[in-house]
């Protein structure tokens, strides 16, 4: 049996503004129709045996993720919480941990959220190749073949031909490089790109993480023995999870064990990590120049654009980025665009919004983005699904008036329980119970005046609730 695990608890940082902590890069629709999750889901979903599939992720993403599968008709996919970001080996100890509760021993194929691959079938014929050597007892990692010098991946320095062929030994990893060394790792044609991808057994891999790296092992074991089930989330104990060591599992055991192995992968790949590789792997004009959005160029040449709210025109410049969201715009030098991270920390320290969430909210039963705010007002607009519905709840410090643009609102007010329809409204008073539903089958448009001395979101004491927030 083959059990897809999909990590997809990284926050993306370096392609800000786009990717924020609330809502990351893997749940973008970036390079197509598709967001980097779905396309990993419909990937994996060509290999797995069955409906069986793993994907772990931090509690704040755990309604995007479970929206994002259900889109995609995979309700029935495993969604495991991670109490704290620790890095890949302790989460990838859990999934092995769980796996074997739920199905025994078994092979998983690991796979980062986040990454592109254009061609499936490329990647699908490595991983029966994959799978055939972990049935033997390998860990099976990948290894990109390079098509240019890259200074942001690590690297897999290949060892002898196994028998079988299409599978090599490792000989060892190497870090990130510089210019000059990544020239010769490729030049060479002895190196991979290190992909981040696995393939191993379950049993395997658990002892090798308990040889090399005990008291994850141990901490992960006491975590899954107290698992509990919350509708469509499987939660694990965050008590000994949290007293993890954080850790890769590159270092925690790729490196170590005896046993692991390079497929090749030879085709276009990226795990999308600054906006100069999302560049590279999208179709350029003959000036070099990439473009989304409503965007104009005159003397532009190998810069990348996007727009998502606005018109951008950009003039006689080269080598650049510039990326416009509606609360922000990033324009770097491609040389530098790897210290966006150093951007989202600033904002951090600040306690900028900006680097948390969008205007544009999502919640389970739907979305808001705020249109307007000042001193004790703010403006929202809200977006409910059908057959959605906020919880029953009431707000200490503020009151609110509910405007319906589309659809028809079912409204708890107190004792009051109304039927509003488009142009009509009501006022919901501070420390009043409410609710406000979606019963039909198109979205609900609400735009939601707040009044109040504070409208932080924190001020929300609930009561009820569909997806257990209370």
């Amino acid at each position: 049996m083959l059990v897809p695990v999909i990590l997809s608890g990284g926050s993306g940082s370096r392609l800000w503004p786009v990717s924020r902590h609330l809502f990351p890069k893997q749940f973008h629709d970036l390079t197509g129709p598709e967001t980097l999750l779905q396309q990993t889901v419909e990937r994996a979903r060509r290999v797995a045996t069955g409906d069986h599939m793993m994907v772990l992720c931090n509690e704040d993403h755990r309604f995007l993720v479970s929206d994002q599968l259900a889109s995609r008709g995979a309700d029935r996919v495993e969604i495991v919480l991670e109490p704290k970001a620790l890095n890949t080996a302790p989460a990838i100890t859990v999934a092995a941990l769980y796996s074997k509760q739920l199905y025994g021993v078994v092979t998983l194929l690991v796979l980062p959220s986040d990454h592109l691959i254009r061609s499936d079938d490329v990647f699908l014929n490595a991983t029966k190749i994959a799978a055939q050597n972990a049935a033997q007892g390998k860990l099976v990692t990948f290894g990109i073949v390079p098509d240019r010098p890259e200074t942001g991946y690590g690297y897999i320095q290949r060892g002898k031909t196994l028998d079988g062929g299409g599978c090599y030994s490792v000989d060892r990893f190497l870090e990130k490089p510089d210019q000059a060394v990544a020239d010769e790792l490729v030049r060479s044609g002895d190196y991979f790109w290190n992909s981040g991808m696995f393939v191993f057994r379950n049993d395997v891999y658990l002892d090798e993480i308990k040889r090399w790296r005990p008291e994850i092992y141990q901490r992960c074991v006491e975590a899954t023995e107290n698992i509990s089930q919350e509708t469509r989330f499987t939660r694990i104990d965050p008590v000994p999870f949290s007293k993890c060591q954080r850790d890769s599992i590159d270092y925690a055991v790729m490196e170590n064990t005896d046993n692991a192995v390079v497929v090749p992968l030879d085709t276009t790949w990226s795990d999308v990590g600054s906006w100069s590789q999302m560049e590279k792997v999208m179709n350029a004009d003959q000036e070099g120049n990439v473009t989304q959005g409503d965007v104009i160029t005159r003397g532009v040449k190998n810069t990348y654009i996007r727009s998502e709210q606005r018109l951008v025109a950009a003039i006689g410049i080269e080598n650049a980025v510039i990326i416009e969201t509606d609360d922000a715009i990033l324009v770097a030098d491609k040389r530098h665009d790897q210290e966006v991270k150093a951007i989202v920390q600033e904002l951090h320290n600040r306690n900028r919004s900006e680097a948390v969430v969008h205007t544009r909210v999502y919640r389970p039963w739907g979305s808001f983005r705020t249109l307007d705010s000042g001193n004790g007002f703010q403006v929202k607009r809200l977006i409910i699904n059908p057959g959605s519905s906020i919880s029953l709840q009431l707000h200490r410090q503020r009151s609110e008036h509910w405007v319906v643009v589309s659809g028809v609102a079912n409204v708890t007010c107190g004792e009051q329980n109304l039927i509003l329809k488009p142009n009509e409204s009501t006022y919901i008073p501070v420390d009043t119970k409410h609710k406000l539903a979606n019963l039909g089958e198109a979205p609900l448009e609400v735009v939601e005046v707040q009044t109040g001395s504070y409208l932080g979101e924190d001020d929300i004491v609930r009561f009820e609730d569909d997806y257990g927030r209370v």
